[in-house]
Parts: structure tokens; sequence; C-alpha cells
């Protein structure tokens, strides 16, 4: 039997890549995706770039110290649409944590054209929505891939 789990992506060196094809039920009436989705996109990229670096965040929340991200900020450049049946890829890199937050670099391509980017900010959080720094463990499974060195 084949194994029909779904794909978390591929890492190329730093960048996580995760491709996504483009759906009716992501565009508006003329074909074209709706601005709304490329934040799904990104979150997708995220969170599978999280899940092929080993930080579960389900792992994250069962801790004896439970831990979660919000998103503080989120700027995005939107340069082209893409358009139904697109096959996109959102590619993603975790840059450098400060303190309590993550800071990360997207973009969105068809082939070798731009569609969007985005500089992202996410906070780590306990359950109750104070800033806390991330768990060891999990800056130390992103250390491979930031661009700056974190302490």
């Amino acid at each position: 039997m084949t194994d029909l789990a779904p794909s978390a992506g591929r890492f190329e060196g730093r960048e996580h890549q995760l491709p996504v094809r483009v759906y009716y039920e992501d565009t508006d009436f003329t074909g074209v995706v709706y601005h709304a989705n490329y934040v799904r996109y990104f979150e997708r990229g995220r969170s599978d770039f999280l899940r092929l670096a080993g930080v579960s965040h389900t792992d994250l929340l069962e801790r004896h110290d439970p831990a979660a991200f919000v998103i503080t900020r989120m700027e995005i450049d939107f340069k082209r649409a893409a358009r139904i049946d697109d096959a996109l890829l959102v590619r993603t890199t975790y840059d450098q944590v400060k303190g309590p937050r993550l800071l990360i670099s997207q973009r969105i391509t068809c082939g070798e054209a731009l569609i969007a980017q985005a500089q992202v900010s996410a906070a780590c959080i306990t359950l109750d929505g104070k800033p806390r720094k991330p768990p060891s463990g999990l800056v130390e499974a992103l250390r491979p891939w930031f661009c700056i060195d974190t302490p």
C-alpha cells in the first residue's frame, strides 16, 4: 500500500519549500486568488517548516511549561496575482530569535515569478498569553536554519 501522508515540503539549504496548488475555493469570481488566502499559504509554510525541523505544536502545548505562537506582525507585498490551477511554491526561512520573537521571511512564487512576499514576526507565549522565550529545544531545532546565530 502506498503512503498517503500529506507532504510537509522539503528543505533546500536554509529555505523550506512547500508546493501549494490553487483550487477553485481559493479564488474569487474572476479566478484570481483571494488576498486573504495568501495568509493561509504563508501559515502552512511556517507550520510545515517547523514540522520538518522536528518542532511539533502539539508537543509544545503538552510540555510542563506549555508554549504556543502568535503572529505579532505580518507585512505582505503583493506582486502579481496567482490564478486557479497555478502550482505555487511557499518559500520560508526562519531567520532569527530575539527574546520571545521569531523573525521569519516568506515568499510565494509561481515558476520564476514572485507572487507575494512577507516579513513575519511571531511571538512565543504562555497559555495565558504572556510573552516568553521559546523553549531551548525549539531554538536548538531551528539553529541550523538561522541566518544569524542566536545565543
